[in-house]
């Protein structure tokens, strides 16, 4: 990771809070995973301030990949794209606005080697079932918010641990962090 991208990051960790990023350790496990897979083509659903968006699209610069990211509140996405563009990672990533289950079901078309859910919590079930046939079989979905968040995300953690087609492990990274292997076809 260059100093510009370092330096942008530890900014933006001032304001995880406020925007509700996820931590260091789960963005520097996210960067070593897609560049252990050598993901070439990944999902972000919550792109807030761009925080984990710049974790992953840093190991995409070396996987040479690329991220759609997806973001309801506009005014989070313009930071984003703004900080994308300061760390040089613009090239690696296609920004879209909007509800993040109408966007994969009408306007993706791609096949995933990751996609990383960290939205709103009650949907993580709904968004499963529109990124499962999106996925590629080796492929992984990470969603943040486990353990913090467990009373809502609780269909998702059920439907997903008891799917024939996916290996499943609560990770105790800080706020929980689901990875499930999918191990079947799409």
């Amino acid at each position: 990771m260059d100093s510009k991208t370092s330096e942008i990051l530890e900014k933006l960790e001032e304001t995880s809070e406020e925007f509700w990023n996820i931590s260091h350790q789960t963005g520097n496990f996210i960067n070593m995973l897609i560049k252990l897979m050598n993901a070439k083509n990944v999902l972000e659903l919550g792109t807030s301030n761009g925080y984990s968006g710049l974790w992953i699209a840093d190991a995409l610069k070396q996987t040479k990949g690329h991220l759609t990211t997806i973001e309801f509140w506009e005014k989070r996405q313009c930071l984003a794209r703004k900080y994308f563009q300061d760390c040089g990672l613009s090239d690696f990533a296609t920004f879209k606005i909007g509800q993040a289950y109408d966007i994969i079901k009408t306007e993706i078309t791609d096949m995933f080697d990751l996609v990383f859910i960290d939205a709103n919590k009650q949907e993580y079930i709904k968004f499963f079932k529109v990124i499962h046939p999106h996925l590629k079989k080796g492929g992984v979905i990470l969603a943040d918010n486990i353990t913090s968040h467990a009373q809502k995300v609780k269909p998702f953690v059920d439907t997903i641990s008891n799917h024939p087609e996916y290996q499943v492990q609560i990770l105790d990274l800080p706020d929980g962090l689901l990875m499930a292997y999918k191990i079947g076809e799409a």
